[in-house]
């Protein structure tokens, strides 16, 4: 499990700021050059949000990142991210150990959300061709019995190719839609703020914990 939540969402947070011009990069070729801006503002919100502290509940914090973030963070990414978040607090409820299991249900619920709430599906040049994969990823690490680490590195590497595959297709949702073709051999945002923030999990889960 990762021991402290606020460590984590912390964790999260450093890598988006880390990243925010690489991001904005991205978006700049086929959005509104803002992705990277409007995260890196929506995760130091979080951060000062929780720097209040008074929640010890795994679900309650991240109920509190998923409202921040929906509140904060503009465009579409807020509300997806927001929705995400607060999917996977609903999925941890009443639990004060996240195993690998429990790690999958989260991610599931997440994607759910982002379903759920943008209208898309995999293939469509979005967060969900990182995200979907990185599910399958994990699931499969779970039935081989691997531990939440490798289950999230094996997630990592499914979602960076899943980052990399949306530079093959076309956007069909939001601004760049209307780019059609045009957008083909450049990575979608929100992919790679997705597989941003499941390294940073990763990586501060293996580096903090023991084997789940």
């Amino acid at each position: 499990m990762c021991p402290n939540i606020y460590e984590a969402i912390n964790a999260l947070a450093e890598a988006v700021n880390e990243n925010r011009e690489m991001l904005t990069d991205l978006d700049a070729a086929i959005g509104d050059a803002d992705h990277g801006i409007n995260m890196s503002r929506g995760f130091e919100a979080v951060k000062a949000k929780l720097s209040q502290g008074g929640e010890e509940d795994i679900s309650a914090v991240l109920k509190k990142v998923g409202m921040t973030l929906i509140s904060t963070v503009g465009g579409a990414s807020g509300p997806l991210y927001g929705t995400a978040f607060l999917r996977a607090a609903a999925a941890v409820q009443g639990s004060g150990l996240i195993t690998r299991e429990k790690a999958a249900e989260m991610l599931s619920a997440a994607v759910q959300g982002i379903k759920d709430r943008g209208k898309a599906k995999q293939g469509e040049k979005t967060m969900l061709d990182a995200l979907e994969p990185a599910l399958e990823a994990m699931n499969e690490g779970i039935k081989a019995d691997k531990s939440l680490a490798d289950c999230l590195e094996a997630a990592c590497r499914a979602a960076q190719e899943g980052v990399e595959y949306t530079a093959t297709i076309k956007e069909t949702k939001g601004r760049a839609s209307y780019l059609g073709e045009r957008s083909i051999g450049h990575r979608d945002p929100g992919a790679a703020s997705s597989y941003i923030l499941l390294r940073a999990l990763a990586d501060y889960c293996k580096a903090s914990t023991p084997e789940v």
